[in-house]
């Protein structure tokens, strides 16, 4: 006689637990049936590689016996195994898997070809060798490569610590096994059965259905006789096809397998990983045929096409068939905040190309779900590239406040927009849940104006990607009351219904995405930041040279050749180096080995390239007459004219000042390291032989009373105390000399913190860090002058930081500088601490500005709101400024992101030293400069923004021979206003010969501005940042008109304008 229980529902819970566990009551429940037949390997031969060596040289190795139970390593080796199978002739028409677990990533290849990853991380221990054993199918040769690293690299006790390059890894299961198909349907049924009366509302109806579900499959199922699976499977299915109403949420689940491109584990292992991982998605594609999978970073496709041809073939089929869907149109997922403007413009030009060329797709959306905080410019550079969608989820990582929406418009500081959506499971790397699903409709943030969200689901960071179990959870989510709505889409259709159902109805969001975390990643590593500011720079003044070089040497008739694909290599190297985690600094050592060898390549490439280029230019003006004279030419690659001190180069045999210029008042001056100074005038994108200047007024350094050291030339007077603070600093000409500097705090004044965040080191400062402020005081050797003018005066002086870490610093004022320069090494030897320099300025503001790509940004310097305060540390570019109306104070830099501001006082954030991932980050010498530069007016008006190029652009000096008669100057480009900036001269990527000009208007304000050129051309139009023509780019208001060499336009507030240029 049948029993009615009152059911407690924790007992119940726990009894549909247990009946799927794979850890208690696996001999008797469902999960311990899953592979009924189980059978060892017929035999593993193990061969050790000399590293990541390709398969065709793999299978000629030298290979012996190995068995289950035996341990491989060290970290980051490779092994290979070629692995017998045969399959017991009982197994006939039965779905048999190859169960392999190395506890460490694995691929297997099959026939020469990679067919699929392993990870025993993630329980991925499984190959299908086939769905139904035939005859012919009972043996098999197989190879495995496995790589001594897991899904997080190697290090241990914790993700991110260091890796320990003596990690071992043991082989603990070979074995083919029969899949009892019926069994693993039935654990799906009753998970998600126990999932929903779980998780489901506490006294929801639908939640007790669920539960008494379950306990009646249960209780269905008895072991020894098979057909009962069948009626258990009924009972699921009656609960499970009731519907949901038309309101319900929908979900537009995605597979998706975020790679670092770097991060735990170098580049090298990032090849292999996207092997391993889109091999797995391939392979659920051919069996699950509305599984569609996005996948970013052309980088990673450009790789695999390289090592993995087949696979990439593969995978041109399923891109053509919807399944594999390339998103995000960018070289890499890069970082956000520190790149250059024409470096983001180029992660899309790059990215979008590759992907046009091998799949014909242009993407729509910008994929970055992993970036610590989006620039406010990323909007108009995301248009004009084509996109018109944002998706990441990193704001769901915010400390403080929570953001606001999930679904709306994003603009940028020019007004553009585009439809932003962070998916509410505040994820990347969902796994198919009932409690996921539900917390993605309990999360979202735009009930009532959007009834949709992404739903992406896979294994990420480390790779590997969805898995049939996540596939199989989500199809039979597909329409269950109780539930959202869940259905397999992708981006495209997933934007699309938002645009034509919602649009109307989102809010905007206007300015910066600032993630209230990972704000030490400004300053984590300098040496990369270093490098790459260089290397923007570097590869900007190799396309302007390179562009102009061909352009003349076409009209003489002339060899010189565009260096296009020297120059698409370079691009790419830097462009991989500002991925999201190495670039900002978080990765392990290994993989800034490979960073800097890249930087080095960048810059020994580039300098030859500009080193024949600047030949080619001037080559017309070289003679081989005796009286030809050695002379040196100027360059300068900045579209303005500029007035400088530069160090002339020596010569051997020769002098650098021509006898021609005996004519004119000399004014020179060689400095204390040996260095023949000069002052020069160069036109504006031009060069100049170097002519001497007479100058308005020398630069002096003096002694005042109480070891005080004044530096004045004609614009500005400093005043520096011994230890090498500014006290005082003063703009000449101007009423009382008002002091820049606040009369209670010196500026330049050194300050180191405590810097313990509480677990992402490498990545975080917290705002505690600010309350163990100490001011560095500890003098070594006090301020000495070193130079009096009249080109150049300095001083120095050297401080000690802490036990093992010192500071030198010469504090530099040239003739004619608005600037005060201060050049710093540091010998750093820190744990755990946070080096800054800070300018208390007499400024009275309520806001800093701090220059971003192609513009600029205010950020209150407060902390009235938690918004305010949870900025404490911000990310800036190249310089940042205090402001009152009429006066203000910036401070320029050379290779510095880091800034906080509160009050008056600016302070530049120089060097961390957290200890993870890479125990030795920032650790050794360190060379950087920076400026101080107060103005009158505004700091558009005064200059700020030229005079901060200036800094990071040095101008650059070329010996040649030259006639007497022929020395000569030039001026490419020039510009009518300086509120527009010409920032980049190249030729077009399409090789048509065309060239390409990127300005932007850089004060916030809409300016007519006219370009000179020194060429004639035969059509100006202007096309979108791919350089293609685009209709959907606005340009009515751009009142584009050509006369002679000239070019005509209005640009709006912040706006960037590219155009093509036929000659």
């Amino acid at each position: 006689m049948d029993h009615v229980v009152m059911k407690h529902k924790r007992t119940t819970l726990e009894r549909a637990e247990k009946f799927i566990s794979p850890l208690y009551f696996t001999d008797i429940n469902l999960y311990g049936r899953v592979y009924p037949k189980c059978s060892p390997v017929t035999s593993i031969q193990h061969y050790a590689a000399p590293g990541r060596i390709p398969y065709e040289k793999a299978v000629k190795g030298d290979y012996s016996p190995a068995q289950v139970g035996q341990s491989f390593g060290p970290s980051w080796s490779t092994h290979w195994f070629c692995v017998e199978i045969d399959v017991p002739s009982d197994w006939m028409g039965e779905e048999v898997r190859l169960r392999w677990n190395s506890n460490s990533e694995a691929l297997i290849w099959i026939n020469g070809q990679p067919i699929q990853g392993f990870s025993g991380e993630n329980n991925r221990t499984d190959f299908i060798l086939t769905e139904s054993l035939k005859d012919n199918e009972s043996h098999k040769t197989v190879y495995i490569e496995m790589a001594c690293n897991g899904l997080f690299g190697a290090g241990d006790n914790g993700m991110i610590n260091p890796p320990n390059p003596n990690r071992t890894f043991t082989l603990s299961k070979a074995e083919v096994a029969v899949f009892d198909r019926a069994v693993y349907n039935l654990i799906r049924e009753v998970e998600l059965l126990h999932d929903m009366a779980q998780h489901l509302p506490e006294g929801s109806e639908r939640g007790y259905q669920a539960l008494y579900t379950v306990n009646q499959m249960i209780n269905a199922i008895n072991f020894e006789d098979r057909s009962t699976f069948e009626k258990a499977h009924m009972i699921a299915q009656k609960f499970l096809s009731q519907k949901n109403g038309d309101s319900q949420h929908v979900i537009h689940a995605m597979g998706h397998c975020h790679i670092d491109t770097a991060w735990l584990w170098p580049y090298a292992e990032t090849i292999r990983k996207c092997a391993r991982s889109w091999s797995i998605s391939i392979r659920l594609m051919e069996k699950y045929k509305d599984f569609t999978f996005t996948c970013s970073q052309a980088q990673q496709y450009e790789w695999v096409k390289q090592h993995y041809p087949s696979l990439f073939e593969e995978i041109k089929k399923f891109v053509k068939r919807g399944q594999f869907i390339p998103v995000g149109g960018s070289w890499v997922e890069m970082d956000g905040n520190i790149p250059s403007g024409e470096a983001f413009i180029r992660q899309f030009l790059f990215g979008q190309r590759f992907f046009q060329q091998e799949f014909g797709v242009t993407c729509k959306e910008f994929w970055l779900p992993d970036t610590f905080g989006y620039s406010a410019q990323l909007p108009q550079i995301m248009r004009q590239c084509g996109i018109t969608r944002f998706l990441t989820q990193k704001l769901s990582w915010n400390l403080v406040n929570k953001f606001p929406h999930h679904t709306f418009w994003w603009q940028g500081i020019d007004g553009s927009k585009v439809l932003a959506h962070f998916p509410p499971g505040d994820s990347y790397e969902m796994k198919g849940f009932v409690k996921e699903v539900l917390y993605t409709v309990e999360n979202f943030r735009d009930k009532g104006r959007s009834g949709k969200s992404a739903y992406l689901f896979g294994f990420g960071d480390g790779g590997h990607g969805p898995s049939e179990d996540m596939l199989e959870r989500l199809k039979r989510m597909k329409d269950v009351d109780g539930l959202a709505r869940v259905r397999m889409s992708s981006p495209d259709e997933f934007f699309s219904k938002v645009e034509m159902e919602d649009g109307h109805k989102l809010c905007r969001w206007a300015g910066e995405l600032y993630l209230e975390l990972h704000n030490g990643t400004y300053t984590t590593h300098a040496k990369v930041k270093q490098n790459n500011r260089n290397s923007e720079f570097l590869l900007h003044n190799v396309e302007f040279y390179a562009t102009m070089a061909a352009l003349k040497m076409t009209a003489n008739q002339n060899e010189y050749k565009y260096p296009a694909a020297e120059l698409s290599r370079l691009w790419k190297l830097l462009l991989l180096n500002q991925f999201h985690d190495v670039l900002p600094g978080s990765s392990i050592g290994m993989v800034y080995e490979d960073a800097h060898a890249y930087y080095k390549d960048i810059r020994e490439s580039a300098g030859r390239l500009i080193s024949e280029a600047q030949n080619a230019l001037i080559g017309s003006l070289e003679e081989k007459a005796a009286d030809a004279e050695t002379v040196t030419s100027v360059f300068n690659s900045l579209g303005w004219e500029r007035v400088e001190v530069v160090c002339v180069p020596e010569s051997e045999n020769s002098t650098d000042m021509p006898p021609q210029n005996k004519r004119k008042k000399k004014g020179t001056q060689v400095d204390s390291e040996g260095n023949s100074l000069a002052f020069v005038r160069v036109p504006s994108y031009g060069y100049q032989i170097i002519s001497l200047e007479n100058i308005p007024a020398p630069v002096t350094a003096s002694i005042l009373e109480g070891d005080l050291i004044k530096l004045e030339n004609n614009k500005v007077m400093a005043v520096i105390d011994k230890i090498g603070r500014v006290i005082q600093m003063s703009i000449k000409g101007q009423d009382r000399y008002r002091n820049a500097v606040c009369s209670k705090n010196p500026a330049n004044q050194f300050v180191i913190y405590d810097d313990i965040p509480l677990y992402w080191d490498a990545w975080d400062v917290m705002d505690y860090h600010l309350e163990t402020r100490k001011p560095v005081t500890d003098l070594l050797e006090p301020v000495r002058i070193l130079d009096k003018g009249p080109l150049r005066a300095s001083v120095k002086f050297s401080l000690k930081i802490g036990k093992d870490s010192t500071l030198h610093q010469i504090i530099i004022l040239d003739a004619e500088s608005p600037c005060l320069h201060f050049e710093t090494q540091v010998s750093w030897h820190e744990n755990h601490k946070f080096l800054k320099v800070e300018f208390p300025t007499s400024v009275h503001t309520f806001e800093a500005t701090y220059e971003i790509q192609y513009g600029h940004l205010k950020r209150p310097n407060h902390y009235n709101t938690s918004w305010d305060s949870a900025r404490f540390e911000v990310c800036g570019h190249k310089w940042a400024d205090l402001s009152e109306c009429g006066y203000g104070v910036a401070v320029l830099n050379d290779c510095k992101y880091g800034y906080s501001a509160i009050d008056n006082i600016l302070r530049l954030s120089l060097l961390r030293s957290p200890k993870t991932p890479d125990a030795d980050a920032d650790m050794g010498e360190h060379s950087f400069r920076y400026a101080l530069m107060p103005h009158l007016g505004s700091y558009q008006e005064a200059g700020v923004i030229q005079e901060a190029y200036n800094f990071n652009c040095p101008l650059s000096l070329c010996k040649m021979k030259v006639m007497p008669a022929l020395l000569d100057t030039s001026s490419y480009f020039s510009l009518s206003t300086r509120q527009v900036v010409l920032e980049t001269v190249k030729m077009s990527e399409d090789g048509q010969g065309d060239l390409i000009l990127r300005m932007y208007e850089a004060f916030g304000g809409q300016e007519q501005a006219t370009l000179t050129t020194s060429f004639d051309f035969k059509q100006v139009v202007r096309c979108n940042s791919l350089e293609e023509n685009d209709p959907t780019l606005e340009s009515d208001s751009l009142n584009l008109g050509t006369a002679g060499r000239s070019v005509t336009c209005t640009l709006c507030p912040f706006q960037i304008l590219t155009l093509r240029i036929t000659i």
